[in-house]
């Protein structure tokens, strides 16, 4: 599959939107989008999949690997593939937008905001690719996008401007309804607020779609691996509006090697007969109430206690606490089943990538095994005296600092997000 990335020069050019309107100015055309994302998010990629009817790849280097990114690419399916980066092109110690499409050996399409620059804007994407050959890392800059720009003399001063060895791929004029309002941990999701197809589709039109397809080129490719063997196992998975962040390849994973089985809490679904439960993160802080009388959450409290494994990342570790306290300062019982009480906080409390080592052997980890992940919450959490912990804290926050990965009974809570190629979800599945 062929494809492209879309950087930015900074954080906060508006990547996102460029990706959606080249989504459907490609569509338009009759190709298949696959969209991806590199870093860990999970907020961009809602956005791309409302628009491309799709889930979109995460593609981030720290979380798996090199060959596990170049997998994670390779199991995408359409006729293009258009990667959004993560800050500005170079920016991020451990997973840049540069490193993602240097593994992959793909073109960049630089994201600059124009809206203030004609020559500058120039000046601006050409240092930005001499800036690769400078240190000598093998990135093709192709060309620009040019971001809130007007038509005229404002568009042809910046086409003019670029030197022959970086393309113009068009501009995003400065119109309405392109905006994604926000909250804490970022844009609201996509089905929350989709971008208006309207404004995309217009957005489009001043794109040139058959220049970004010349440009596309496919990776190398990889020889396939065998998975690991299936097991005749059930594992419940909480998905709705409390419980939203999830890696396509996650699922794809958990379904690869058991049956899955989703319920939604807020909707007063109770806990389904299962082997094992995953919680994923999201936004248990918005539906306290919902969750509190949630059957789902005694149900779980109960079996729980009885032996049954379940792993909860960031919201599932702070729906499996006593309590959950709110910045209004208004406390919800939660399931009691981790030692801790969690408390909301108007800042973040952490955002990281991530390393945790296995103290002794949770899930079928051995002692000493690292994996990795990445965290970003504006929760703490207050844990009893002799709480006890799965993994210690090698790069990150984690909850106490130096500890993550709170236990008890066969339960997991981590404020560590974890990708399935970090093989924390095979090690869950093998201790089923």
């Amino acid at each position: 599959m062929n494809g492209f990335v879309i950087a930015g020069t900074a954080s906060g050019v508006g990547k996102t939107v460029v990706t959606l309107a080249v989504i459907r100015a490609l569509e338009a055309m009759g190709q298949t989008v696959q969209p991806a994302k590199a870093g860990p998010d999970f907020i961009d990629p809602s956005h791309h999949a409302a628009i491309a009817g799709r889930p979109s790849r995460t593609l981030d280097t720290w979380l798996e690997g090199e060959e596990g990114v170049r997998r994670n690419y390779d199991r995408g399916n359409g006729d293009v593939c258009v990667v959004e980066g993560v800050m500005g092109l170079y920016d991020g110690d451990q997973s840049s937008t540069a490193r993602v499409a240097d593994v992959l050996d793909l073109p960049v399409v630089l994201v600059v905001d124009a809206s203030a620059g004609m020559e500058s804007v120039a000046a601006t994407a050409l240092g930005f690719r001499e800036y690769a050959e400078r240190t000598g890392r093998d990135i093709d800059v192709a060309g620009i996008i040019a971001q809130r720009a007007h038509g005229g003399r404002h568009e042809r001063g910046i086409r003019e401007a670029l030197p022959d060895e970086l393309a113009y791929f068009g501009r995003i004029p400065p119109i309405s309804g392109l905006e994604i309002p926000d909250r804490h941990l970022g844009l609201q999701m996509g089905d929350e607020h989709p971008v208006e197809t309207d404004a995309l589709d217009e957005a489009a039109t001043h794109l040139r779609e058959n220049q970004l397809l010349d440009i596309a080129r496919e990776p190398p490719r990889l020889p396939t691996r065998e998975p690991n063997s299936a097991r005749n196992r059930r594992i419940a998975v909480a998905q709705d509006a409390a419980f939203r962040f999830v890696y396509p390849a996650v699922m794809e994973r958990l379904r690869a090697r058991a049956e899955v089985v989703t319920f939604a809490p807020t909707a007063g679904d109770d806990l389904p007969d299962c082997d094992g439960v995953y919680l994923p993160g999201g936004y248990p802080e918005l539906h306290t109430e919902r969750l509190a009388d949630s059957p789902s959450l005694s149900t779980l409290s109960k079996r729980a206690s009885d032996g049954l494994p379940v792993f909860g990342e960031c919201g599932g570790l702070m729906v499996l606490a006593e309590s959950l306290t709110t910045t209004d300062e208004q406390t919800y019982s939660m399931a009691g089943v981790l030692p801790a009480d969690v408390r909301m906080h108007e800042r973040y409390q952490a955002l990281d990538h991530v390393e945790l080592r296995a103290r002794s052997k949770p899930f079928d980890f051995d002692s000493g095994t690292t994996i990795r992940g990445h965290e970003f919450h504006y929760s703490s959490a207050d844990v009893a005296r002799d709480a006890t912990f799965a993994f210690d804290v090698r790069r990150g926050t984690g909850i106490d600092g130096e500890h993550d990965g709170l236990t008890e009974f066969e339960t997991i809570g981590t404020y560590c997000h974890v990708h399935a190629a970090s093989g924390a979800f095979d090690a869950f599945i093998d201790s089923l």
